[in-house]
């Protein structure tokens, strides 16, 4: 069963910048989205930005400028570029990829662990 491996989280200072990776452990047949999620106590899973097969790139009103998704299905990676931190980006980051797989054996979403950021001085 393939999995999704995040890092790259951490304590950084308003401002501040960080690289976020998800590393699948297998191909992943067929992939249909790329996404970046966040969540904080208490509040739901909050879609942060997606990657289309088509190579387009969607993210919510409050990072626009700010953050980067990338994807390169040959390395089985994606990334997340954060600048311009804020406090209010603080949250448990989790990847996400959508497929169409080719067998009913092969799940069509992958969940990663997630991995914490905090943004404060």
């Amino acid at each position: 069963q393939v999995q999704l491996v995040e890092s790259g989280g951490g304590l950084v200072q308003p401002g501040g910048s960080l690289r976020l990776s998800c590393a699948a452990s297998g191909r992943i047949v067929n992939i249909y989205t790329w996404a970046w999620y966040r969540q904080t106590p208490g509040k739901q899973r909050d879609l942060v930005a997606y990657l289309t097969s088509s190579g387009t790139a969607n993210y919510v009103d409050s990072v626009k400028g700010r953050f980067t998704i990338s994807g390169d299905n040959a390395k089985n990676t994606m990334s997340l570029q954060m600048n311009n931190l804020k406090p209010e980006d603080t949250a448990i980051y989790y990847c996400n990829i959508d497929a169409r797989p080719t067998t009913p054996d092969d799940p069509l979403t992958y969940w990663g662990q997630g991995t914490q950021v905090t943004v404060s001085s």
